[in-house]
């Protein structure tokens, strides 16, 4: 997983300064939240979690066999794709 650099907040910062950190969601669609130096969550805006909520869901009625094959299958199809550009 690549994190952007203007994506990470620490867990202190999001707890001191929630409103700015909030502004910024807006502009990187998404923050990675910090815990000694660790990913520990993520906060999305609504746009992005909109985008993200269907397959979500989806994921969530697979086992863990079914999800990777669909996931493999999406890898495939996006190197077919960067091919064909």
């Amino acid at each position: 997983m690549k994190i952007p650099k203007d994506a990470i907040v620490s867990n202190s910062d999001i707890i001191k300064n929630y409103k700015s950190q909030r502004d910024r969601v807006e502009i990187t669609g998404k923050l990675f939240i910090f815990k000694n130096n660790q990913p520990d969550a993520v906060l999305f805006s609504i746009d992005a979690y909109d985008k993200v909520a269907d397959y979500l869901e989806l994921l969530e009625t697979m086992d863990e066999a079914e999800s990777e094959k669909l996931l493999q299958m999406i890898l495939d199809q996006k190197k077919r794709i960067s091919y064909q550009l």
